[in-house]
């Protein structure tokens, strides 16, 4: 056990970030807001100051709550949203009411960025022609229409039920996340989907972008929503992050997003290219981007999340087996509680223990998995002391071993084998739980893979999930090695 605590604790020092006092900028989990978050935290690397990027942490609510809970400083937002989707507003706000509005939360808004970008809904060109659709309010009359929607757009006030209804649209739209929605569509999977309007497939893939003629969008201008002592926490760093202002017009944003698209040119070097920084670009093939430079980093935060969540489980889980299997009555509550975990989806876990915890990234990350990790252990604790011959134990009792020794000495090494198989069991699943846990700025190789699906780039996805899957495969060779030295260990005596 003290091995696991020592190999957690240098894991978890090798993941933690190398300067607590960086400016964090967190990003959503699209293309151009990765972009962005990378241009704002390159520009403040670029004059001296500590900067991180946590990129993909979510949709709006979860980004906006980390900025409440003082877990990132900064990330790239749009007005339209923030009227609409943060502060409930019916109505477009100027970007001093929104600041004004924003204040009492210790939140403020300001480096308006030089471009909008609009929500909208596109469909293919020969769509458009054959039903004559230059409008929403002609989509509207089209009988039969498969709406392939993100889900963000799905739950917006600004999204799809504000828009069903100011159109009459009754049609029910399928969810689909906007990374695949521009493929999906090209393919003939959907007729329409939501985009923005300075998405580079738009012309790629000859998308007509219908007119919004009941002007039921607000208007998107893109700027930072940051904590409101940001410059006084950072004021280097925020100083060189306010130069941004203004620097990046529509179409300057499309090359850039272009670049990530269509290029396929990874985020870090985008961003160096236009501030006219060295960037150390990402090589092209599966094995380049695999053994990028962040391969180290992802490595140790993955093992980190799964090795000490995976120590907590068992200091709790190895005890809560022991007493279900003395206490018969408390058996089936305990299973049934670890077993009622594993019915939570992860990103649902991930939601709810983010407001628990109070902050996003390792702390709720961790927990999830601590729970996850449970059941394998506790059942199989619980198993292994029930498989133990009762007749082994009345031999210890005779030779005046007290209960409490038995255990040590008799029950838990003839339960060892089951044990470990069990602790086995919940390694593995939790490497590949951890990849979900990248999606709330936890790290890890899940970070490559919300990459991937952002951009719809197969080649990224496998640089995230194969590296996962190799260490699946080293945790359980591992823990083979060590079952087999427990089944060992007696006969050498």
């Amino acid at each position: 056990m003290r091995a696991i605590i020592c190999l957690v604790l240098l894991l978890a020092a090798a993941a933690a970030p190398a300067d607590e006092g960086a400016l964090r900028v967190g990003s959503k989990r699209f293309t151009e807001s990765y972009i962005l978050g990378e241009i704002v935290a390159q520009a403040a690397r670029a004059a001296g100051a500590p900067a991180e990027h946590r990129p993909g942490l979510g949709n709006t609510a979860i980004l906006e709550q980390a900025l409440a809970n003082d877990a990132i400083d900064v990330y790239p937002e749009y007005t339209g949203t923030i009227a609409r989707e943060i502060l409930g507003s019916e109505r477009d706000l100027t970007l001093a009411e929104i600041d004004a509005r924003l204040a009492p939360r210790g939140l403020a808004v300001s480096v308006p960025l030089g471009f909008s970008d609009s929500y909208a809904i596109g469909v293919r060109g020969d769509f458009a022609r054959e039903h004559r659709i230059a409008q929403l309010s002609d989509l509207a009359r089209v009988a039969g229409v498969r709406y392939g929607l993100s889900h963000e757009f799905l739950g917006r006030k600004d999204g799809w039920p504000g828009l069903a209804a100011a159109y009459a649209i009754t049609a029910r739209p399928r969810g689909l996340d906007h990374g695949l929605a521009y493929e999906a569509l090209a393919a003939g999977e959907v007729d329409a989907i939501d985009l923005y309007s300075t998405d580079a497939k738009i012309a790629r893939y000859g998308i007509v972008v219908l007119a919004d003629d009941r002007a039921y969008f607000p208007r998107y201008d893109a700027v930072l929503l940051h904590r409101r002592d940001v410059g006084s926490r950072h004021p280097r760093a925020w100083a060189a992050v306010a130069r941004l202002a203004g620097r990046i017009d529509a179409p300057a944003m499309i090359r850039l997003n272009a670049q990530a698209e269509i290029d396929k040119r990874d985020f870090a070097s985008i961003a160096a290219g236009f501030l006219g920084t060295k960037g150390t670009a990402r090589g092209h093939g599966l094995m380049a981007a695999i053994f990028a430079p962040d391969f180290a980093r992802l490595l140790a935060q993955h093992a980190a999340l799964v090795f000490a969540s995976l120590a907590a489980a068992i200091v709790l889980g190895v005890p809560l087996g022991i007493a279900a299997a003395r206490e018969r009555w408390l058996a089936q509550p305990i299973l049934l509680a670890a077993g009622l975990v594993q019915t939570i989806p992860a990103l649902a876990l991930l939601a709810f223990l983010i407001p628990v915890t109070g902050t996003i990234g390792v702390r709720p990350a961790l927990a999830a998995l601590f729970l996850y990790a449970l059941l394998p252990i506790v059942r199989n604790t619980h198993a292994g002391l029930l498989g133990v011959s009762p007749g082994l134990r009345d031999a210890a009792t005779a030779l005046g071993l007290v209960p409490r020794a038995t255990l040590a000495y008799v029950e838990l090494p003839l339960a060892l084998p089951t044990l470990l198989a069990g602790v086995k069991t919940a390694a593995v699943i939790n490497v590949g739980t951890a990849t979900i846990a990248a999606f709330i700025g936890a790290g890890g190789f899940g970070e490559r893979i919300a990459q991937g699906l952002a951009l719809n780039d197969n080649v990224m996805l496998l640089a995230g999930a194969l590296p996962a899957a190799a260490l699946a495969l080293g945790v359980h060779l591992l823990f083979e090695g060590l079952e087999r030295l427990a089944v060992r260990a007696p006969r050498t005596r």
